[in-house]
This record gives structure tokens, sequence and C-alpha cells, in this order.
């Protein structure tokens, strides 16, 4: 049997090799995992793997790799379930508001029908003090009076309407006439203008 020997400065380079690659590695696995979290995507293995360039036996066999990416897992399950309780806690919280607003509103709202039955009841009660003092003759005087008003009322409306348009006449037939008379100005001016 031949056998060879590594010389030990050849195994110490292999090692510190390795050693470096296993270190890059770890650096771009690191990278990966900020770069997920600032992108807020679900954090697998899987995608640190892809996004650091690693074999996925890597991360699995290197311990310090694996527990970076646990620890990476963890932490975003963790946030994602304070974020799922924050948004539970803020439904909560909307969901509160807008029944102490509407409870709110609905003591407004029936304080406000109060107010209103009661000037209503004023206000009958003030409409039934004038009926009474009316009467009959009284009554039938002011219908023929807001009759007649009325009649009278339609009259000066059709008499504006008439003498609206007979306004608008008179302006057309004067805007007619100034530019007659400004044709014939112009026809004295220049008497060439006449052949």
């Amino acid at each position: 049997m031949n056998t060879r020997t590594v010389p030990a400065s050849r195994t110490a380079a292999a090692l510190a090799s390795r050693r470096s690659n296993a270190q890059a590695a770890i650096d771009r696995v690191q990278t990966a995992l900020s770069r997920l979290r600032r992108e807020k995507t679900p954090v697998s293995v899987a995608a640190v793997s892809r996004r650091a360039g690693v074999s996925r036996t890597f991360l699995y066999a290197n311990p310090h790799a694996r527990a970076v990416v646990a620890a990476a897992i963890a932490d975003a399950d963790e946030r994602r379930a304070q974020a799922l309780a924050d948004q539970h806690d803020q439904h909560e919280t909307t969901w509160r508001e807008r029944a102490l607003n509407a409870e709110n509103a609905l003591k407004t709202a029936n304080a406000e029908i109060l107010n209103q039955r009661t000037r209503i009841g004023e206000l009958l009660g003030q409409t039934r003090d004038l009926e009474a003092e009316w009467t009959e003759q009284g009554i039938q005087r002011i219908t023929t009076e807001n009759t007649s008003l009325k009649q009278r009322v339609r009259q000066l409306t059709t008499d504006n309407r008439t003498l609206e348009e007979r306004l608008q006449a008179a302006r057309s037939n004067l805007r007619f006439q100034d530019r007659r008379v400004a044709d014939l100005e112009a026809k004295l001016v220049d008497p060439t203008a006449m052949t």
C-alpha cells in the first residue's frame, strides 16, 4: 500500500479555505435574512437558501447557520403572532368606539326627539289658541281676500311678462335702428360707398 501524506500546510490551508467559505456563506445567510425581514417576506429554509445562494443541506448541517435560521423563523412567527394580536386589539377597539359612538348618538337623538315633541306640542297649543280666536265670518273673509290676492298676483305676473316681452322687442328694434343709423352715417362720410 502506498500512502501519500499531505503536508500539514496544505491541510491547514484547506481548512482555512473551508472556514472562510463557510463564514462567507453564513454572512450571505444573515444578509438574506435581513433582506427578507425588510421586505416582510415569510422566512423559510427554502427562501433563505434561494436568497443566500447556499444549499439547504448547508443550512441544516452548519450549526451556526441552522441556529440563525431557526432564530429568524421563531422571530418571524412571534412578530406575526404579535401583529395578529395587535390587529385583533385594533379591531376590538374600533368596534368598542363604534358602539360607544352609536350609544352616544342614540342618546342625543332621543333627547332631540323629546325636545321636538315638546316643541310640536307647544306649537299645536298655540295653533288651537289662534283658531279659537277666529270666527267663521273672519275665516270666510280672509279666505276671500286670499283668493282675490292670488288672482291679483296672477294678473300682475301676466302683465309683467307682457311688459318684459315688449321691452325685449323695443331693445331689439333699438339695436336694429342703431345699426341702420351707423350704416347711413358711414355712407354719408364716404360717398363712394353709395355706388
